[in-house]
């Protein structure tokens, strides 16, 4: 897990869980998957927005990933998040596509070092344990557990919204342990 923000900038997110908004992201370049969630003295977190970034199946690469980099800073200057939740690259078949989900996880990155956001990265496991208690957990246990937590009724529609939501939680859960900590 790395942080891109000087202890002093994100000071109060960090020492306390209230107040904070964090934007989770599932990396993609065709779809990517964003949530929101928010924290408010000490309530509970609930989400703000949730939902996909879509680029055109056909477009070129290069447009492609400069229209994901456009779309996160509208989603970042309307929720004004004090840190960024990004899901780490885990396995991929197809190199060709892991590849260029990199580079479009690059374009995230930046976007976040840019706008002045504290960055977290999670491994899928990192972020099923934290969510389910299980590593392995399977993707409808996610869902359901993530819908629960953050107290949306019924099923979130978009699998990597879903995915999204549950980086930002893991990403809440981490703040909440480093506060026990300190």
């Amino acid at each position: 897990m790395s942080n891109t923000k000087s202890a002093s900038q994100s000071v109060n997110c960090e020492l306390r869980t209230e107040n904070c908004c964090i934007i989770g992201i599932d990396p993609g370049y065709g779809r990517i998957g964003y949530g929101v969630i928010t924290k408010a003295q000490g309530r509970e977190w609930r989400p703000l927005a949730y939902g996909c970034i879509e680029t055109p199946v056909n477009g070129v690469f290069v447009d492609r990933i400069a229209e994901l980099h456009t779309q996160l800073i509208a989603l970042i200057k309307k929720y004004k998040p004090t840190r960024m939740a990004v899901e780490d690259l885990f396995f991929f078949k197809n190199v060709k596509t892991a590849i260029k989900v990199g580079q479009a996880r690059g374009v995230i990155l930046l976007t976040a070092v840019e706008n002045n956001l504290a960055v977290d990265e999670f491994t899928p496991l990192q972020v099923k344990q934290a969510i389910t208690g299980y590593g392995r957990a399977e993707k409808g246990q996610m869902q359901k557990m993530v819908a629960t937590i953050l107290g949306v009724p019924g099923k979130i529609k978009s699998d990597d919204a879903a995915d999204a939501l549950a980086v930002a939680l893991c990403a809440g859960q981490s703040l909440w342990k480093k506060r026990l900590t300190k």
